[in-house]
């Protein structure tokens, strides 16, 4: 399948993309909320049926290389399901996180597992774009984001709020899908993300057309090093990148010097 450049995000008359769809840019914050208010109820479920449960181990290795300790305070940015949060928390019971997410559907599921598992306490939930944080400069000791930097509209200025809301010596983890370095495996995952996954979705979450968005946001984001670059273009030093089950999956770590 023919897919678009993912090195042109930009385009005349202010548009962006949404998928493979070029949209005004004030227009995506809308669509991309549109797409989680149809997911959210099942969307825990969808990301075990997609992913085969591999997104559970991907997410473990987010956390074991965050290694968090200590009574730090960690921003979690489209956090809203409480996944990466609630793990934090296993792992440093005394640190605070902040679960930022622009989608009310997604932090009300976050929150209502949070109340089901009396996790309460340590966690604050709150509806914030990645774009325009509603936060102090230099307040966070981490920030996190997992598979959620894809939707924003504009990558560069939420990695620059990422550096902003850092404090010095800080550290930005981010896990989101990447591009497959096989030939073979990406010609077999393009098959099963652009026939099945639509499919997938609209039998189980009755919604096939989000997740086809999904699949082209997936294609749309940059190659790992082109990210690794846009991370350090917004002042960041300290890049690497680990690639996950062969390039479908990548986490991206830097520290503000």
């Amino acid at each position: 399948m023919s897919q678009p450049d993912p090195t042109q995000d930009s385009n005349p008359g202010n548009e962006t993309h949404f998928g493979f769809r070029s949209v005004p840019e004030g227009d995506k914050a809308r669509l991309v909320r549109g797409v989680f208010d149809s997911v959210a109820s099942r969307y825990d479920v969808m990301n075990d049926l997609m992913s085969g449960g591999v997104h559970r181990l991907w997410k473990a290795a987010m956390i074991d290389w965050l290694n968090p300790h200590g009574a730090i305070t960690v921003l979690d940015v489209a956090g809203g399901t409480g996944d990466i949060a609630f793990r934090i928390l296993d792992r440093a019971p005394q640190s605070k996180v902040i679960v930022a997410d622009i989608n009310a559907s997604m932090l009300e599921q976050g929150r209502n597992r949070a109340i089901d598992q009396a996790r309460l306490g340590r966690l604050t939930w709150t509806c914030m774009d990645a774009e325009k944080l509603a936060l102090p400069d230099r307040s966070v000791d981490a920030y996190t984001i997992a598979f959620g930097i894809r939707n924003v509209t504009h990558i560069e200025a939420a990695l620059a709020e990422a550096y902003r809301v850092l404090k010095p010596g800080g550290r930005f983890l981010c896990l989101e899908f990447s591009t497959v370095r096989n030939p073979a495996l990406a010609k077999v995952y393009d098959i099963y993300s652009f026939n099945l996954l639509p499919k997938l979705g609209g039998i189980v979450a009755d919604d096939a057309d989000s997740y086809r968005y999904l699949v082209e946001s997936i294609r749309r984001f940059p190659s790992q090093e082109r990210f690794a670059a846009m991370i350090e273009a917004a002042g960041f030093r300290n890049v690497a990148v680990r690639d996950l089950t062969g390039g479908i999956a990548a986490m991206h770590s830097a520290r503000r010097i």
